[in-house]
C-alpha cells in the first residue's frame, strides 16, 4: 500500500514540478535576458526539463512531457506569441528534450555522470543534437529564416549545457548523502568560490572601462580545480546568469560592440559556450586525474606491501648514464640502509666473485641480444650474512631499437634455497633409509637388486666380467638359541663389517635378509672372483675374540655370469652353489656349474 502511494505521489509530483519550474524559469528568462526577435539569450527551461527527465522514473515521462507542453504553450502565449507559434515552440522544445534523452539513454545506459570525460562528451553531443533538431523544427514550423534558427539553436543549447549539469550533480550529491559527508570548512570554501565567481562576473559585465572578461574564466577554472564538476557547472551557471542579465540591461562590454543586437547576443552566447566547453571537460579530467592518482598511490602501496611480503624488490640500470636505482625492498634484501648511493660496480661487488662474473655475463648477453634474462647468485651483506638472490627482467629499448636500460626484479630466495637443500637432504636420507639395512648399515635387498641389475646390463651390453656370491652364516639358529637374539644381531653386524672390509672398492656386499648376504664382484675374472669370495669367507672365520662374540663361519655360493637373461637366473645359480657348499660340510665356497 505504501509503495502504491509513493507511485501515485510521484505521478503527481513530477508533472507538477515540471510545470512549476519550467514556467518560473521561462518567465525569468524572458523578463531578464530577452534579446532581439523575442528570443531569450539563454533558455534555462530546456536544461531544467532535461535534468528532471534524467532524474525521474521513466513511467512519469509521458505525464511530464504533457505538463511541459501545456506550460510552454501558456508561457509563449503570455509573452505575445500567437497560439500556433506558441504550439510550434512548445513542440520544438519537447522534441529537443526527447531526442537528447534518447541519445543519453543509448550512450550512457548506466546513468549520466559528469565525473567522467566520456560522459561529459556524450552529454554535450546530446545537448547540441537536441538543440539542432529543435532549431530545425521551430524554423520549419514558423517559417522563420536562418537568423532565427541560429538564435534559437544557440539559446536552447546554452540552456541545456548550462542548467542541466548543476541540477544533476547537486541532486546526485544529495541522494548519495555526499553533502552530509562534506565538512563545514569545505562547504564554506565552495560557497566562497561561488561568490568569488559571481563577483568576477559582476566586475566584468557591469562596466566597459576595463577589458576584464577574462576574470570569470579564471574564477570558473579555479572553482573547477577546487570543487570539480560541481564547481565548474555552478560557476558557469552563475557567470551565465549575471552576464545575460547585465548585458540585457545595456551594461558591460558587449553592448559597446559595434554590431547588430543579434550579433551581440551571439557573441555573449559564444563566450559562454567557449567557457563551458573548456571548463566542464577540464573538471572531469581533473576528477579522472585525481582518481588515477589515488588508484596509482593505492597500487604502489599494494606493490610495496606485496614486494615486502614476497621479499621482492626491483632495480633499473640506465645504460646511457651508467647508473643504477634500487627500490626500498632491494635495499632491504641487500642489508643496505635505504637511500645509500649505489653504483653498478658496488651492486656487482655484493655478489660472490664467481657469481658476480656470471651475473655480469648474463646482463651483457641480454643487452646485446635484447632477450629477457634470469639469474641467481649469492650476496654477502654488510653484516656478513649470506643471502641467495634471484633476478629476472628485460631490456628497455628506444625508438631506434638501441638498448637504453635494464629493468629487473630482485627476490630473496634464501629460504627457498634452504628449503630445497633440506628437502634434498631429507630425500637423500629417505632414499638411504629405503636402500639401507637398518641392522648392519649395509645395502639392503632392494638396493642390491638394483645394483646387480645395472651390473648385469653392463655385462650383457659390454661383456664386462661379473660374478655373484651368496653368503649364509652356518648354524645361525644355534647362536640365537644359545646366546639370544641380541647377540645374534651383533653377530650379523660383525659378519657384515668383515665382509665389507675384505672386498675391493668396486665390489659390493649387502644383507639380503636374515643371516644371508650377497656380494657382487665387477670387472674380475672367474678366478679372481673365487679368490675374493674365499678372502671374505676366511675374514669372517677369523676369530680374534676381540668383541667377545661367538665365532661363526659362512658358506658361500659363487656364480660367474654366463649369459643369464635376468638377475633372478644368476642368483638362482649362486643359491644352488651355496646349498652345494652346505651339503659338503659348510664353511666353504661352492662354485656354480
Amino acid at each position: 500500500m505504501i509503495g502504491s502511494l509513493k507511485i501515485r505521489a510521484g505521478a503527481i509530483a513530477w508533472p507538477l514540478l515540471t510545470a512549476t519550474g519550467y514556467s518560473l524559469l521561462a518567465h525569468l528568462s524572458l523578463i531578464a535576458t530577452k534579446g532581439p526577435e523575442n528570443i531569450a539569450t539563454i533558455w534555462p527551461s530546456s536544461g531544467y526539463f532535461l535534468a528532471l527527465l534524467l532524474l525521474m522514473p521513466a513511467r512519469h515521462h509521458i505525464a511530464s512531457f504533457a505538463a511541459m507542453g501545456v506550460t510552454g504553450i501558456a508561457v509563449n502565449m503570455m509573452s505575445g506569441a500567437p497560439p500556433l507559434v506558441a504550439c510550434s515552440y512548445a513542440f520544438a522544445n519537447g522534441s529537443e528534450a526527447a531526442f537528447a534523452l534518447w541519445l543519453l539513454r543509448r550512450r550512457e545506459p548506466d546513468g549520466l555522470s559528469f565525473m567522467a570525460p566520456r560522459a561529459v562528451g556524450n552529454f554535450c553531443f546530446a545537448a547540441l543534437s537536441g538543440s539542432f533538431l529543435s532549431g530545425v523544427l521551430a524554423t520549419l514550423l514558423t517559417g522563420a529564416g536562418l537568423g532565427f534558427f541560429l538564435s534559437w539553436t544557440t539559446t536552447v543549447a546554452l540552456g541545456l549545457l548550462i542548467i542541466t549539469p548543476p541540477i544533476i550533480i547537486l541532486t546526485r550529491m544529495i541522494q548519495s548523502r555526499a553533502m552530509a559527508r562534506i565538512d563545514f570548512r569545505s562547504k564554506l570554501e565552495a560557497a566562497g568560490l561561488i561568490v568569488l565567481t559571481a563577483l568576477a562576473a559582476v566586475i566584468s559585465f557591469s562596466q566597459d572601462h576595463f577589458p576584464l572578461s577574462f576574470l570569470p574564466y579564471m574564477a570558473v577554472v579555479f572553482a573547477a580545480y577546487r570543487l570539480g564538476p560541481f564547481g565548474a557547472a555552478s560557476g558557469i551557471l552563475v557567470v551565465a546568469l549575471i552576464a545575460a542579465m547585465l548585458t540585457a540591461q545595456g551594461l558591460g562590454p558587449i553592448p559597446e560592440i559595434e554590431a547588430s543586437p543579434t550579433a551581440r547576443v551571439f557573441f555573449l552566447q559564444f563566450y559562454l559556450v567557449a567557457m563551458l566547453f573548456m571548463v566542464l571537460p577540464l573538471a572531469a579530467l581533473l576528477v579522472l586525474r585525481q582518481r588515477l592518482a589515488k588508484h596509482l598511490a593505492q597500487s604502489n602501496r599494494w606493490l610495496v606491501e606485496a614486494q615486502a611480503a614476497a621479499h621482492v624488490g626491483h632495480w633499473r640500470v640506465d645504460l646511457l648514464r651508467s647508473t643504477i636505482q634500487w627500490s626500498d625492498q632491494t635495499y632491504r634484501i641487500h642489508g643496505v640502509e635505504q637511500g645509500t648511493p649505489v653504483t653498478i660496480q658496488s651492486s656487482l661487488a655484493c655478489y660472490f666473485p664467481e657469481d658476480a662474473i656470471r651475473v655480469q655475463r648474463t646482463l651483457a648477453r641480454a643487452a646485446k641480444e635484447g632477450r629477457p634474462f634470469e639469474y641467481q647468485g649469492r650476496i654477502r651483506r654488510p653484516d656478513g650474512s649470506v643471502r641467495h638472490v634471484k633476478s629476472h627482467g628485460s631490456i628497455e629499448r628506444d625508438a631506434d631499437g638501441r638498448a637504453i636500460g635494464v629493468f629487473g626484479t630482485a627476490q630473496d630466495v634464501t629460504q627457498t634455497v634452504e628449503n630445497a637443500r633440506m628437502l634434498e637432504q631429507a630425500r637423500h636420507t629417505a632414499e638411504q633409509a629405503a636402500n639401507t639395512d637398518m641392522l648392519t648399515g649395509l645395502p639392503n635387498r632392494r638396493h642390491m637388486l638394483g645394483f646387480l641389475d645395472q651390473a648385469l646390463r653392463a655385462a650383457q651390453e659390454d661383456g664386462a666380467p661379473l660374478a655373484v656370491a651368496i653368503l649364509d652364516i652356518d648354524h645361525f639358529k644355534q647362536v640365537n638359541d644359545r646366546y639370544g637374539h641380541a647377540t645374534g644381531d651383533d653377530v650379523i653386524r660383525r659378519v657384515g663389517e668383515r665382509a665389507r672390509a675384505a672386498l675391493r672398492k668396486d665390489d659390493m656386499v649387502g644383507r639380503f635378509g636374515g643371516e644371508e648376504y650377497v656380494c657382487v664382484f665387477q670387472g674380475t675374472s672367474a678366478l679372481a672372483a673365487e679368490l675374493a669370495a674365499e678372502r671374505v669367507r676366511r675374514a669372517i672365520k677369523n676369530d680374534d675374540d676381540a668383541d667377545d662374540l661367538p665365532a661363526v663361519t659362512v658358506s658361500v655360493g659363487l656364480a660367474v655370469y654366463a649369459g643369464e637373461d635376468s638377475v633372478e637366473e644368476l642368483l638362482h645359480r649362486a643359491d644352488k652353489a651355496l646349498y652345494s657348499a652346505k651339503r659338503a660340510g659348510r664353511n666353504r665356497t661352492g662354485l656354480a656349474a
